[in-house]
């Protein structure tokens, strides 16, 4: 009888190992190696993900670059212009799509949507594991969805999965979730870090095979990120988070990793009784701001993707009763957030360390760019002096350590975006000034954090 072969791997970077130790060398982290179970190998046999032979398959003749064919893969829609942007345009024929979000997101939601209405017009294959065919087929109900059409598999064991989608020959294969997935060669519990990478790897296989699209649902951990091996991202073509919290009414769908489109790229839905409905103006949402304006409240024109939206920043600046004052940010990087209170006593002569600071980002938006800086820091001081600031006003720029403010990407565009949804002014950095001042739109360009506190 074969010895069952064993591997430890870093359920963090991914990183494999000849036996166990405490601290992963590659990413430091400890307690993340976990022990797998492999099948036995036996001679000229693949092993369950198909590792063996994979890239051969796809690829079997040595092709000079110059002679590539560069015609582009006709791309499916979603029927959702939202998911589609996420995507890059579109889903490919023959890539991995991994989507991901916290219990009650949506996620099982959003595919069992777009499952019914692609399966219309192309064949679909949808294999739930966690729920069983009555509730899937009730929820289609109560979303008045067209169930006609849609082939469901309610199953959990890969190699059933596989032998069912060679006999259906689908377009699009949906996976929900990879959590509960299992191969009868892989000898640990489903969910695990073996299980859950050589199943992935299987399906990826298949996929890549057979031209089908495959959409994966993957569960994330209390930290946010995508449970299982960190190399499930490595074999996936997409990686998409869902957020939005059960007390929230829109989600947001942010691409994380994509080979075939544009990373960082924000698609907005809204969560109804008919289930999602995308938002194709998100700027429209973001901005339900009140009559009065109140201090501490300033609009920033923020760059997600491949289009402008603006968000609403908040601030307020209390007086401290501890000792060390509390620095909270709520969709901002709280790093950076101490980084500009320093530059704001610097360079703005305004001292801020007896102060809480609060900062929120309205709409539950996450901004990882820097072109927020400016905003925040006129928002902190607005609410410092308690003076509220015109209503019409937007801002947007990157602030140094120098107190400079240094140009942002796609300045026209975040403009002619705040001309349109009817702002009047506009605090930008010198080097974006346009050249063609926007119609009823007064731009005032600035080189430093003290010509900006003084356009104020």
């Amino acid at each position: 009888m074969a010895k069952a072969k064993s591997a430890f791997v870093c359920t963090e970077c991914g990183a494999e190992y000849r036996k166990w130790q405490g601290q992963c060398s590659s990413c430091h982290e400890w307690n993340t190696i976990s022990e797998i179970r492999l099948a036995s190998a036996r001679p000229g046999a693949a092993s369950p993900s198909g590792r063996a032979g994979y890239a051969g398959e796809l690829s079997r003749e040595v092709i000079d670059l110059g002679n590539v064919d560069l015609s582009e893969v006709p791309r499916l829609s979603s029927t959702f212009g939202e998911f589609d942007r996420v995507l890059g345009g579109g889903l490919v024929p023959g890539s991995a799509v991994l989507l991901g979000g916290h219990p009650g997101a949506g996620k099982s939601t959003l595919l069992l949507q777009t499952a019914c209405k692609l399966a219309q017009e192309r064949r679909v294959l949808y294999v739930t594991g966690e729920e069983s065919l009555s509730q899937v087929a009730m929820r289609a109900h109560r979303l008045q969805l067209p169930t006609q059409g849609l082939k469901m598999l309610a199953e959990t064991s890969i190699e059933t999965i596989l032998a069912v989608a060679e006999r259906e020959k689908p377009e699009i294969l949906v996976i929900d979730s990879i959590q509960t997935m299992h191969l009868e060669d892989v000898s640990s519990a489903p969910g695990g870090v073996a299980q859950v990478r050589e199943s992935a790897a299987a399906l990826t296989r298949f996929a890549k095979q057979s031209n089908t699209v495959l959409l994966l649902v993957g569960h994330v951990t209390k930290d946010g990120t995508l449970a299982g091996p960190k190399v499930l991202e490595h074999m996936i073509d997409a990686s998409l988070l869902l957020e939005g919290g059960a007390d929230s009414r829109f989600r947001t769908l942010r691409g994380q990793k994509n080979r075939f489109g544009a990373v960082n790229e924000l698609g907005v839905f809204a969560m109804l009784e008919q289930g999602l409905k995308e938002v194709k103006n998100p700027s429209a949402i973001f901005l339900s701001r009140q009559e009065e304006q109140a201090p501490g409240s300033l609009v920033m024109v923020v760059w997600e993707g491949t289009r402008p939206i603006l968000v609403e920043v908040q601030a307020l600046v209390d007086e401290s009763a501890l000792g060390n004052p509390r620095r909270v940010a709520v969709g901002l990087d709280q790093n950076r957030l101490a980084m500009l209170l320093a530059v704001l006593n610097r360079h703005g002569g305004l001292f801020t360390g007896d102060q809480d600071v609060f900062i929120n980002v309205v709409g539950g938006v996450k901004v990882l760019e820097t072109s927020a800086d400016l905003a925040v820091l006129l928002a902190i001081v607005s609410s410092l002096q308690n003076r509220a600031l015109p209503k019409e006003l937007v801002v947007f720029g990157e602030v140094g350590l120098s107190g400079e403010i240094r140009p942002v990407p796609s300045g026209q565009e975040r403009i002619s975006e705040a001309a349109k949804h009817g702002f009047q002014r506009a605090i930008v950095p010198r080097a974006n000034a346009p050249k063609q001042m926007p119609k009823g739109m007064e731009v005032v360009a600035v080189d430093k954090l003290s010509d900006a506190l003084e356009a104020l």
